[in-house]
């Protein structure tokens, strides 16, 4: 899939939800920091952006009055929010998408290490390895940025969120990926991210997102 679908699907999540689309952009950045720091090949940095930008993509399908909920879900409500990764998984295959490594991640990334994830119950290594890094990204952005349930962010609530997922490792969390993003996070490396990409930022574009990632790979490099 070329970056300006990605983009065109995600402008059209933004209309359903602005605070799912902002989250969006955030994760985008995140992962490609992380793809970058693993040293994978240019061409899977891409595919980790765009299945990063397109994992909330079944959220269109989402009830706005459930998505914006500024309470506790009931059972019934998050029975339908966690179709979601399915309903995103669907609407790229309608599109034509056949690369395992998208699909994968956007049906997956919900699961958990203990298999108490949703929607599929994998457990472990049977957990796509894509899917279980992204969760630790996905979780971190939903621990940082405003939600109608909360208004906790900056740096403060990024140490938090770091302490929680290191918390979660090896049960909700693949432990191998918590610390690799605990250490990006404490040399400083997602600051740029926290600080310049918040909630209160225009969003940008994901082909903009792409060269702002690759920029940063190479200031750090020199």
């Amino acid at each position: 899939m070329s970056p300006a679908i990605a983009q065109a699907m995600v402008r059209v999540l933004e209309l359903k939800d602005h605070a799912t689309a902002a989250h969006t952009w955030r994760v985008v950045l995140y992962a490609r920091t992380v793809a970058e720091e693993l040293g994978l090949k240019h061409d899977e940095v891409d595919r980790l952006g765009i299945a990063a930008a397109l994992h909330d993509l079944g959220k269109i399908d989402i009830p706005t009055e459930i998505l914006a909920k500024p309470g506790k879900l009931t059972d019934e409500e998050f029975a339908i929010i966690k179709q979601h990764p399915v309903l995103g998984e669907q609407h790229v295959r309608a599109m034509s998408e056949e690369d395992p490594f998208i699909l994968q991640l956007i049906r997956s990334h919900h699961e958990r290490e203990d298999g108490l994830g949703y929607p599929d119950g994998l457990r472990g290594d049977q957990i796509p390895l894509a899917a279980r890094v992204f969760s630790v990204i996905d979780s971190f952005d939903a621990m940082t940025s405003f939600r109608p349930y909360r208004n906790d962010v900056g740096i403060e609530a990024a140490k938090r969120a770091i302490v929680e997922l290191q918390a979660g490792a090896g049960t909700r969390y693949h432990m191998p990926s918590v610390e690799l993003f605990a250490s990006l996070f404490q040399q400083r490396r997602l600051d740029w991210i926290l600080a310049h990409f918040n909630d209160g930022a225009t969003l940008p574009g994901y082909q903009q997102l792409a060269d702002v990632g690759g920029v940063s790979a190479g200031l750090r490099a020199g």
